[in-house]
C-alpha cells in the first residue's frame, strides 16, 4: 500500500528529476545518480558530465576493439583503459567520504566506492558496446557479464569496480561474503543475480542516508529517505525512518504524521528491531532500552502528541 509522500519543499524538484530518470527507457542510470547528487550540489549542471562519459565511451570503444570477442580480453583491455589511463581507483582511505557517493564527484576525482565505480564503469561500458550488469552483492557491489553464451552455458564473469576490475572466482565471492557477513552467512547463486536499475538506485540512496546518519547529518538523511521514498511509496521502513529523523530535527509535526503512519501500516509490513535501534543509536549515541519496535515506536508517537498538542 503506497504511503502519502510530503516531501520536504526541496526534496520535491529532485524527486521529480528522478522520477524523470527511473522512469526513462533503457538501461541509462547517470541520469539517476545525477540528480543524487542534487542532494548537495543543487545547482549542478548534469549535461558536462554526460557528455564526459560519453567521450570516455567513444575512447574505450577504440580500446577494446570488437565488444563481441573473448568476454574476458575485451574486459581487460577496458580495464586499462578506465583504470590504468583514466586513473579511477577505489578509495580506501577515506571510504565514508560522502562525495565518494556522488557521480559528479566521483568522475572529478576519479575515486569512489564499490557502487559508484560501478555506475561509472556500466555507463562507459555500455557506451562502448560491451554487456555487464550490476551485481546487488551483500556489503560489495559487483559487476557480472555473460560468459561462454555460445556454448549455451549460465557461467558468468564476476567483476569487482573497487579492486581495479579484479575477475572473480566463485570461492572469491564466499569469501567477499564472509568478510562482509560473517563466517554465518550462506552463499546462495543468487546473490550474484543482475540487479535493476531502481535497485541500484536505492542502494545508493541508502548507504547515503546512513552515512548522513552516522556524521549526524539529519537533514540531509531526511532528504534522502524523501528521495527514497519517491523511488518506492511502499518502502514502509522509509517512512519510519523519515519519521524518526524528523523527530531528531524537532519537526515534531512531520515526525508524529510520519510515525503514526507507519503504526497503522505495520501490520503489513514486519520489521527487524535492530533496525529501530540502529538508526536511534547512531542518531542520538545512546542504546535505546530493551523493546519491541512496535513498542519503542508507540512510546515515540505518545510523547509526540503531546509536544505537538502543546504548541495549538
Amino acid at each position: 500500500m503506497p504511503v502519502s509522500l510530503n516531501l520536504q519543499p526541496r526534496a520535491v524538484q529532485v524527486a521529480a528529476e528522478l522520477e524523470r530518470a527511473m522512469q526513462s527507457p533503457g538501461e541509462e542510470l547517470a541520469p539517476a545518480a545525477l540528480a543524487i547528487a542534487r542532494v548537495e550540489y543543487p545547482s549542478l549542471d548534469t549535461a558536462p558530465y554526460l557528455a564526459l562519459l560519453d567521450r570516455m565511451g567513444d575512447e574505450a570503444s577504440t580500446r577494446v576493439g570488437r565488444p563481441d570477442g573473448p568476454f574476458e580480453e575485451t574486459l581487460r583491455a577496458f580495464n586499462e583503459y578506465f583504470y590504468d589511463e583514466l586513473g579511477f581507483s577505489g578509495n580506501r582511505e577515506r571510504y565514508d567520504d560522502p562525495r565518494n557517493s556522488f557521480l559528479n564527484e566521483v568522475l572529478n576525482r576519479r575515486t569512489g566506492i564499490p557502487i559508484s565505480l560501478a555506475v561509472v564503469y556500466l555507463e562507459v561500458a555500455r557506451r562502448a558496446g560491451i554487456r555487464l550488469a550490476g551485481v546487488n552483492f551483500p556489503g560489495h557491489f559487483l559487476l557480472r557479464a555473460p560468459q561462454n553464451v555460445a556454448r549455451g552455458t549460465d557461467d558468468v564473469t564476476i567483476v569487482d569496480p573497487f579492486h581495479a576490475g579484479a575477475f572473480l572466482s566463485e570461492a572469491d565471492c564466499r569469501e567477499l561474503l564472509r568478510q562482509h557477513v560473517g563466517d554465518a552467512a550462506a552463499f546462495d547463486r543468487s546473490l550474484l543475480e543482475p540487479a535493476t536499475r531502481t535497485q541500484i538506485v536505492v542502494r545508493i540512496l541508502v548507504n547515503l542516508k546512513r552515512l548522513y546518519v552516522r556524521m549526524r547529518s539529519f537533514p540531509q538523511a531526511r532528504f534522502i529517505s524523501d528521495l527514497l521514498l519517491s523511488v518506492d511509496p511502499s518502502a514502509i521502513v522509509e517512512l519510519r525512518d523519515r519519521g524518526l529523523l524528523a523527530y531528531h530535527l524537532q519537526d515534531f509535526a512531520g515526525a508524529l504524521r510520519d510515525l503514526e503512519s507507519y503504526l497503522r501500516l505495520m501490520p503489513r509490513h514486519t520489521i527487524a528491531t535492530e533496525d529501530v535501534e540502529s538508526l536511534e543509536h547512531d542518531a542520538s549515541g545512546d542504546k535505546p532500552p530493551e523493546q519491541s519496535e512496535h513498542e519503542q515506536i508507540w512510546e515515540h508517537v505518545k510523547t509526540l502528541r503531546k509536544r505537538v498538542a502543546g504548541f495549538n
